[in-house]
């Protein structure tokens, strides 16, 4: 059945590698995964599976065995978190020093009781995205150096983002553009946001140039102050954006299984996932080749 739904995007040629990104989200959206909530064992194992596939790219990392350790208060449980983890993989650029930052959560919330909230689009798609995005540039050296990020407690208030940039590997400034991904595995109407061109608006022709003609249909908006679907603030690279980094979030309009336990591998749309991270990949790749060129 994959096989007919996948078809199609062939005519296009392939970076990634489909099965591989399927297979990824088909795991980390697995029951025995218990819905990632930090610190349980699913997030445990989660960060196993992710670690591994670092060290299997053979990417390089400013942490002890990918891993920056961080303790959180979440005054919602009133409870203590200690370390918790983001998952960090680096790629030297062959032409600078500045950096590309990638990068998606992959916890979820949890259990209630029996119940499992598997978090397949969110966010365990964002997170087999980033491994797909590693994997190629680990094998194609980007012009740019990049970081590749698994970030935690995202569901518990960008937890995991404030403490990547609170202790962040190189200085901050040194970072020229925040790629995150947060729900890009499914959209009945075929469509894909791109946040935060309202304001960094250098960034929307790059985009657009790669975008046209393609599949999923790209759209700009949720980035103007004011509006009530303002999406600047909405996840992780919130963090980057307050520290005036350039950010694009790539994520799906809110859907009926959205934070619920229907969130699950078996209603994400392959041909729509796939199709979103080439173009993210495509993205990317135009960024590598165009951003501070002067």
């Amino acid at each position: 059945m994959l096989f007919f739904l996948i078809a199609p995007l062939g005519l296009r040629a392939q970076k990634i590698d489909q099965s591989k990104l399927l297979n990824d989200i088909e795991y980390l959206s697995s029951d025995e995964l218990g819905g990632r909530k930090p610190l349980s064992e699913g997030s445990l194992k989660a960060r196993k599976y992710i670690q591994e596939r670092f060290r299997e790219l053979g990417l390089k990392s400013q942490y002890p065995d990918f891993i920056q350790y961080f303790d959180f208060q979440n005054n919602r449980e009133g409870k203590l978190y200690e370390n918790a983890a983001n998952i960090v993989g680096f790629v030297g650029g062959k032409e600078t020093e500045k950096l590309i930052v990638i990068m998606a959560h992959y916890d979820h919330i949890g259990k209630n009781g029996e119940q499992i909230f598997n978090g397949a689009d969110d966010n365990a798609s964002g997170t087999g995205a980033v491994l797909a995005l590693a994997e190629y540039f680990s094998k194609n050296r980007p012009n740019h150096s990049m970081l590749f990020v698994a970030l935690d407690a995202e569901e518990m208030g960008h937890q995991g983002a404030k403490a990547l940039v609170d202790d962040f590997p190189f200085p901050i400034e040194q970072t020229v553009l925040n790629i995150n991904m947060d729900m890009i595995s499914r959209n009945v109407d075929g469509e894909i946001y791109a946040v935060g061109t309202y304001h960094y608006p250098q960034l929307k022709p790059i985009i657009e140039n790669v975008a046209e003609g393609r599949f999923p249909k790209l759209l700009f908006g949720h980035d103007v102050p004011g509006q009530k679907a303002d999406w600047t603030n909405a996840s992780d690279h919130s963090q980057f954006h307050k520290n005036r980094i350039p950010f694009i979030y790539f994520g799906v309009e809110d859907h009926e299984d959205y934070h619920k336990v229907t969130d699950t591998f078996e209603r994400i749309q392959p041909e729509f996932y796939i199709g979103t991270v080439e173009l993210i990949l495509d993205i990317i790749i135009a960024f590598d080749r165009n951003l501070n060129k002067e």
